[in-house]
């Protein structure tokens, strides 16, 4: 048995076919796939970036919603129809990361949608450990943002932000902005720079305080902003070395910068700055389960306006072409790919 897939085939090369389905094993579960968000991972992929991690042809996609369509022996949590998102991670509990409670950077970690097919399909098998209910009043299309949320959770709750800090977020992505609304919603002060007009607007749509860092001074509005103090709080969201330097250099005494953006290349950093003020320097990678049970509840409580960051929603037929617009830099935050014609996008 067959159903329609989109495939990575190659560098810039996705088409839509035909992949096997696989009914689910003990311990498995057979989804349909709803909503599948293109991220920025996915671009890598598409550009040819990861062809050394990735086998091709390859089922992308691992920000999702959908519903479970069969259970696998030994599942008893889960029926047929239950809306569901995944946190798309399998790892060994054997290495050392495990052993010490940090699955979610496990040695030998299970990417699914890079490492293993991801859910860009009509049908989807995975393990039912990996599910994630959803409440009846999230729509499906919203709840495809549940784990670039969690990322932002995550980031947060890394970075240790409390209530009254001073947080500035360099960079207005997907992403980028998650995180600036997680802050807000901890209770924090927040400011986001980001170079992009349209990303900007957005932002302050959505009631972001949102700095140009090509026209304004922003170590300087950081220090009349904090009465020379500096931020407790700065997250390196851009991946450019221009990023780097401002969220290094708008820290105050004991500051904690959160590096979220994977850089392609090693970056220089200012660390007479780490000496002189103390800062700290906090890595934050993926999330873990109570990441995303707190974003399925952002998106819930709307929080998160998926409504105002999903900027297309396009079939799976055409699933290329969202691809074509994350790489153009056309003026798009988030582009769905609806794997199910049926589905109304008003309606989880």
């Amino acid at each position: 048995m067959s159903a329609l897939a989109a495939r990575y085939l190659g560098a810039r090369t996705v088409d839509t076919g035909s992949a096997p389905v696989t009914p689910p094993g003990p311990g498995e579960v057979q989804l349909a796939p709803a909503y599948v968000g293109v991220c920025g991972t996915d671009l890598h992929i598409f550009h040819g970036a990861m062809d050394t991690r990735v086998t091709r042809p390859a089922v992308l996609g691992h920000e999702m919603s959908g519903r479970v369509t069969a259970v696998g022996p030994g599942v008893e949590d889960w029926r047929a129809g239950d809306a569901v998102t995944v946190m798309p991670l399998r790892w060994d509990d054997t290495c050392t990361a495990c052993r010490a409670g940090h699955q979610h950077v496990c040695r030998n970690l299970d990417f699914i949608g890079i490492d293993s097919p991801g859910a860009m399909q009509q049908r989807w098998t995975v393990p039912a450990s990996t599910l994630v209910r959803l409440p009846g009043t999230v729509r499906l299309d919203h709840a495809a943002l549940v784990e670039p949320t969690a990322v932002a959770v995550h980031d947060v709750r890394r970075a240790g932000v409390r209530p009254g800090e001073r947080v500035v977020v360099v960079g207005g992505g997907p992403v980028g902005i998650l995180i600036a609304l997680t802050a807000r919603a901890a209770g924090a002060e927040v400011r986001l720079t980001e170079l992009s007009a349209y990303r900007r607007g957005l932002a302050a749509d959505l009631g972001l305080d949102v700095w140009d860092p090509a026209a304004d001074d922003v170590p300087g509005l950081v220090e009349r902003w904090t009465e020379g103090a500096g931020a407790q709080v700065a997250f390196e969201v851009s991946g450019a070395q221009a990023g780097v330097d401002t969220a290094v250099e708008v820290l105050g005494v004991r500051g904690r910068l959160c590096q979220v953006a994977i850089h392609p290349a090693p970056r220089e950093v200012n660390l007479h700055r780490f000496f002189w003020r103390e800062l700290v320097l906090v890595g934050a990678r993926l999330y873990d389960r109570s990441d995303v049970e707190r974003a399925v509840a952002l998106v819930a409580d709307g929080t998160v306006p998926a409504d105002r960051l999903i900027s297309r929603v396009v079939p799976l037929t055409e699933a290329a072409s969202a691809f074509d617009a994350l790489e153009s830099g056309e003026d798009v935050m988030k582009v769905l790919v609806r794997c199910d014609d049926t589905i109304e996008e008003a309606t989880a």
